[in-house]
């Protein structure tokens, strides 16, 4: 499948199987956020691979109005965390290595949504990242920024059309 395909392809699932993710796909899936360039090679990002069901259950209310909730069903989380202390770049860095575990979960047919942790609440009124840290016990130096849900998809979802695109938001300085 070529790159394009698979970036048309990638859509935000919510709606999982209760089909188990393998260890050779989340491999996969962590390679490629490890592969993600990161400013000033300094590497700043960890990732907490989360397969227990009760824990999901548990991760699901780390956002108010329902927005994780699709973390009950997942098969797998990846929460992303950055060191502050290692980079100034840890927003840049783990937002590409989300994007990066993002097309590759899409080429190997897995559903995934990206949750934004950074900046955010969870349904106890605690900034989620708080919420989160409590569940996982990761240090106060590591910022959290987003958490990726995965799962096999209930339906799949339909491929953007590239006909549809918006080249008006596309300008061309010679």
């Amino acid at each position: 499948m070529e790159l394009l395909d698979i970036m048309r392809s990638r859509r935000s699932v919510r709606r999982y199987t209760d089909d188990l993710l393998t260890d050779e796909q989340l491999k996969k899936i962590l390679s490629a956020a490890l592969l993600a360039p990161s400013g000033h090679s300094k590497y700043p990002c960890e990732f907490i691979v989360v397969r227990n069901r009760e824990l999901l259950a548990k991760m699901s209310h780390c956002r108010k109005s329902n927005i994780a909730k699709m973390l009950s069903d997942a098969a797998a989380a990846v929460v992303v965390i950055a060191d502050k202390d290692k980079s100034d770049t840890i927003i840049e860095d783990s937002s590409v290595a989300m994007m990066n575990m993002e097309l590759m979960a899409a080429s190997l047919g897995i559903g995934n949504c990206w949750i934004q942790i950074r900046g955010r609440e969870a349904e106890d009124d605690s900034a989620s990242e708080n919420f989160l840290r409590g569940l996982l016990n990761f240090p106060e130096n590591f910022a959290c920024q987003s958490v990726l849900s995965l799962g096999i998809p209930a339906k799949e979802p339909r491929a953007r059309e590239l006909d549809k695109l918006n080249f008006d938001k596309v300008s061309f300085v010679d």
